[in-house]
C-alpha cells in the first residue's frame, strides 16, 4: 500500500469508510444508485439495511426498512408482516420491485429480497 492511500485511509472518518465500501458493493453488482433509481419501472437496488420500523399501516402492521448504498436511500415498505427475517441494521440486501415517490421519499412496497453475506 503505498503511503498516500495509507494517510487518506487514516485519515478519514470510520463513516466515511463505511459509506465507500459500501459504494464499491454496490457499484459490483450492476444496479443504479439509489439517488437515481427510476421511478414506477421494475428495478433491481442493492444497498445496506441502517433502520427497521414497524408501522401501522390502514390497521395492519408494516415493516419499514431503510436501505442505503451511499448515494441515496430508498423505504422498503412489507405490508401486512410484523418482521421480516433476516432483514436486521448492517445487513446488506438486493431487493426487487416498483419505486415510487412518496413525499420526498422513494418507496418499494413489498419488493422480493436476497440477502447477502
Amino acid at each position: 500500500m503505498g503511503v498516500r492511500k495509507f494517510m487518506k485511509r487514516v485519515g478519514q472518518s470510520v463513516e466515511e469508510a463505511d459509506r465507500e465500501k459500501l459504494m464499491a458493493f454496490c457499484g459490483g453488482l450492476d444496479v443504479p444508485n439509489l439517488d437515481q433509481v427510476p421511478l414506477r419501472t421494475p428495478v433491481r437496488l442493492a444497498g445496506e439495511v441502517t433502520s427497521i420500523r414497524i408501522v401501522p399501516r390502514a390497521g395492519a402492521p408494516a415493516v419499514e426498512a431503510t436501505i442505503r448504498d451511499g448515494h441515496g436511500a430508498v423505504v422498503a415498505v412489507f405490508l401486512g408482516r410484523g418482521r421480516v427475517r433476516g432483514m436486521t441494521p448492517g445487513r446488506r440486501v438486493k431487493l426487487q420491485g416498483v419505486v415510487l415517490e412518496e413525499g420526498n421519499e422513494h418507496l418499494v412496497y413489498n419488493p422480493t429480497y436476497e440477502l447477502c453475506p
